[in-house]
C-alpha cells in the first residue's frame, strides 16, 4: 500500500469490477428532515442500486485512494467531458447521499451533462467524487470527511494534473457536506445542492443516530450558519414532494441564493437526473 497522497492504491477498475461494485451499492435511504419537531417522520425508501454503470473511459476513472483523515480506502471517481483534455481543468467536487458512495454519479448521466456544457460553449470542467459518511463531518469516530476534502483531495487532483476544487455539488447528505465545506472555503466559485438533507430541530437530527450530541450537530448544521455561506455563489434545487423540502425552503428564505428551484419531484434518482443539466450549467457558468 502506498502512502496517502502519493498514488492510487489501485488503478482504473474493469467494467466487470464496476458492475460488481455497483451491485453492492446500498440505496440512499434517509429519514425525513421535515417532520414535527418532536416526532420525526420516516423518509423515502432506499433507492435501487445502479443497473447500468457507465463504462470506464479515459474521461471516466475510478481508483482507490488511502485516506488518512478517514482511516480507510476510498473511491476517487473522476468524470470529465468526452474528447477534452483534463490537463489543467478546474474541478467541481460531488458529494453523494447517505448509503451511497462516489460511484453513484456514474449512474446519473453526469458525463452527458458535462458534454452538454461544452457543446453549449462553456469551458469544460471535471467532477471529482469521493466516498464520505456521517453527513461529511467529523462526529468523533476517527473519521473526518471534511479533512479529507480539505487536506487530501487537492493533492490527489494535482497528481492527475487537475486544479484544486473551486466548486462543490452535493446531493442529500452531500448537500449538508457541501454547505459545511463552503463555510470554511470562501474561495469557492459555485456551491450547488440538490435535496439537501438539512434538519429543522435537534430531535430531527438526533433521529439519524450520527451526531454525538446537540452541540456537535449545531456546530455543523448549515441552517444555523447561513451567514457563513455566500448566497451569490449558491444554487439550491429541491423537489416539492421531497421530505427535506421544508428545510430547504428555510435555507432559500435565509440565504436568498443566486438560484433557487423548488419544482415537482421526489427524493430519488429520477429527480436528480432531471435537474443535473441545470446544476452542471450553473457550475459551468461560474467555475472558469
Amino acid at each position: 500500500m502506498r502512502r496517502p497522497g502519493a498514488e492510487g492504491v489501485g488503478h482504473a477498475v474493469s467494467r466487470r469490477g464496476l458492475l460488481l461494485g455497483a451491485a453492492a451499492l446500498g440505496g440512499t435511504a434517509l429519514l425525513a428532515g421535515c417532520g414535527a419537531e418532536k416526532k420525526p417522520i420516516l423518509g423515502p425508501p432506499p433507492v435501487a442500486p445502479p443497473t447500468s454503470p457507465t463504462p470506464l473511459t479515459e474521461a471516466v476513472t475510478v481508483q482507490q485512494m488511502r485516506s488518512a483523515a478517514r482511516n480507510k480506502n476510498v473511491n476517487l471517481v473522476i468524470i470529465a467531458p468526452e474528447g477534452v483534455s483534463k490537463v489543467g481543468m478546474p474541478v467541481c467536487v460531488a458529494l453523494h447521499g447517505r448509503g451511497a458512495d462516489a460511484r453513484t454519479f456514474l449512474d446519473l448521466d453526469l458525463q452527458k451533462a458535462l458534454d452538454q456544457v461544452v457543446a453549449a460553449g462553456l469551458p469544460g470542467f471535471a467532477v471529482a467524487a469521493v466516498d464520505g459518511d456521517n453527513y461529511w463531518v467529523d462526529v468523533g469516530k476517527g473519521d473526518d470527511p471534511q479533512r479529507m476534502l480539505s487536506d487530501e483531495l487537492p493533492g490527489w487532483l494535482a497528481q492527475r494534473e487537475l486544479q484544486p476544487p473551486s466548486a462543490m455539488f452535493g446531493i442529500s447528505m452531500g448537500g449538508f457536506g457541501a454547505l459545511r465545506y463552503a463555510r470554511d472555503h470562501k474561495e469557492l466559485k459555485a456551491v450547488a445542492v440538490a435535496s439537501a438533507a438539512l434538519f429543522l430541530s435537534w430531535p430531527d437530527a438526533k433521529s439519524r443516530k450520527v451526531f454525538a450530541d446537540r452541540a456537535q450537530w449545531e456546530s455543523h448544521e448549515p441552517l444555523l450558519h447561513t451567514d457563513d455561506i455566500d448566497p451569490a455563489s449558491t444554487g439550491v434545487w429541491c423537489g416539492n414532494s421531497d421530505p427535506f423540502v421544508r428545510a430547504d425552503r428555510k435555507l432559500v428564505k435565509a440565504l436568498d441564493p443566486a438560484v433557487a428551484k423548488l419544482t415537482p419531484g421526489e427524493h430519488n434518482d429520477d429527480y436528480w437526473r432531471e435537474i443535473l443539466p441545470e446544476v452542471v450549467k450553473f457550475v459551468g457558468e461560474r467555475i472558469a
